[in-house]
């Protein structure tokens, strides 16, 4: 966005008129032992052509390559009309939408958000979105924990995504509430059934879908088990998965009780990490409890169609003391763009990118498996995400895969140390059979075994 500095008459004119000398009597209840010296290390002020160049110089570093890499953050097509609308003025210098009366393109956009995740979804409520996807896990787990009021105990399986369940732990951790791992079963890599027996009385199960692994657990059987116990069932989904598999709310008998997770998915581009958005869904009956916002269609004195703020769980203008949430200014923008990405491809659309994942992670897992020193691990349904355990040691292998510019997949040496040199490799629908092949001829060649030359260097 442009920036225009103050000019030197307009701090004059603005410290007169509240009575000030100068900027830094701004600031003189800070103590001089909080304050910081002079910044030795930042540089000084460069020319408008000098910082052009440096920004080509750093730039130019940047490389493209082919990635197989997923572990909760996926490469996928998004068509270059969706960030074309999203950053117009109207959308980009948007903010909170408190004054409905001057937010009506806004909130609209919200409701329209909400909508289609409870549609993907099939639950009864949406909220304007969170953070990301492992602190919208956070949120459903206090979530459930206020509407237990029985337990403070949390079943987490081992098979959620190990970093949201350190983000978890840190955001929970000072209000006694105990996360209680579930270990997956070494065959499938999915929840095992009977590792849920003679367990301590909980608040709610969390049901990975998919799983770290890629792999489908078993939601049906796993929802209803919860049910019987009197738990919640907290869904962490990813949303693209949802065009072709039962969403929570069908999940079992009853459905899900909360469906949360990351949206990155939904036309967010990798970005170096960010900054990505989560979304939350609930059953209507417990919608008071959902952190954040919730924006609601209704008809002005002119019966038009009118859209404002239905409900602010966090109570963030009164009795902060009994907020649900300190969720606050969100991503708004990335959720702007996962509304016109979902509507631009329609539920066609992503059921057929959906498909096309699944069916370029079985042509790259069948491609790989066949190579002397690779295996598949576990057996069962996956989604776009599979784990192979190596021969040589993955800390090996993916620095010499990065020499030929292919992103070879993720370590979970570091994580699941149990499973040996494994690695957790994608395939998104940006993949194309002359990525799966070269990638399958580097990874032989790194790997020592017979090679194609087909798409080596000479």
């Amino acid at each position: 966005m442009p920036y225009i500095p103050h000019t030197q008459d307009d701090i004059t004119s603005m410290l007169d008129t509240i009575g000030v000398d100068k900027i830094e009597d701004l600031f003189d209840e800070i103590p001089a032992n909080l304050r910081c010296d002079n910044l030795e290390k930042i540089p000084h002020a460069l020319t408008e052509m000098e910082v052009g160049k440096l920004i080509q110089h750093q730039a130019s570093q940047n490389s493209t390559p082919t990635c197989f890499v997923g572990a909760g953050a996926y490469e996928h097509h998004i068509p270059a009309a969706v960030w074309e609308i999203a950053t117009r003025g109207e959308f980009y210098s948007a903010y909170t939408p408190y004054q409905a009366e001057a937010s009506q393109g806004t909130l609209q956009l919200l409701y329209e958000f909400q909508t289609m995740i409870a549609n993907l979804t099939a639950m009864e409520a949406a909220n304007a979105s969170l953070y990301d996807g492992a602190s919208a896990l956070a949120e459903a787990v206090l979530m459930a924990v206020r509407l237990s009021k029985k337990s403070k105990c949390i079943l987490m399986p081992t098979t959620v995504h190990p970093v949201y369940r350190q983000v978890v732990h840190t955001i929970v951790k000072n209000q006694d509430i105990t996360l209680i791992d579930i270990p997956f079963d070494p065959k499938t890599g999915t929840i095992a059934i009977e590792a849920l027996e003679n367990l301590p009385e909980s608040a709610a199960l969390v049901i990975p879908q998919p799983n770290f692994f890629g792999n489908l657990e078993a939601v049906d059987e796993l929802t209803d088990w919860a049910s019987s116990q009197g738990m919640l069932t907290i869904g962490l989904v990813n949303p693209l998965i949802l065009a072709v598999l039962s969403p929570p709310g069908e999940w079992g008998t009853n459905g899900a009780d909360i469906a949360c997770g990351e949206g990155q998915p939904l036309g967010i581009p990798l970005s170096s990490g960010g900054p990505y958005f989560g979304f939350m869904c609930c059953k209507k009956k417990i919608v008071r409890q959902m952190p954040g916002r919730i924006v609601g269609r209704t008809v002005d004195l002119d019966d038009k169609p009118s859209y404002t703020l239905t409900l602010q769980a966090r109570e963030q203008h009164i009795r902060r003391s009994r907020a649900t949430s300190n969720i606050c200014t969100n991503q708004g923008l990335m959720v702007t763009a996962a509304t016109i990405h979902m509507a631009l491809l329609g539920a066609k659309g992503l059921e057929q990118t959906a498909l096309a994942c699944h069916n370029n992670t079985t042509k790259l897992v069948e491609k790989l498996i066949t190579i002397a020193g690779v295996k598949q691990v576990f057996t069962g349904s996956y989604f776009h995400e599979i784990v192979l355990q190596l021969e040589k040691s993955v800390a090996e292998v993916l620095p010499s895969l990065m020499q030929y510019n292919i992103l070879g997949g993720y370590d979970l040496t570091e994580f699941y140390p149990e499973l040996g040199n494994c690695l957790l490799i994608c395939a998104t629908e940006m993949r194309t059979q002359q990525d799966i092949d070269n990638y399958a001829d580097r990874l032989r060649f790194v790997l020592k075994d017979k090679i194609s030359v087909k798409y080596l260097p000479n």
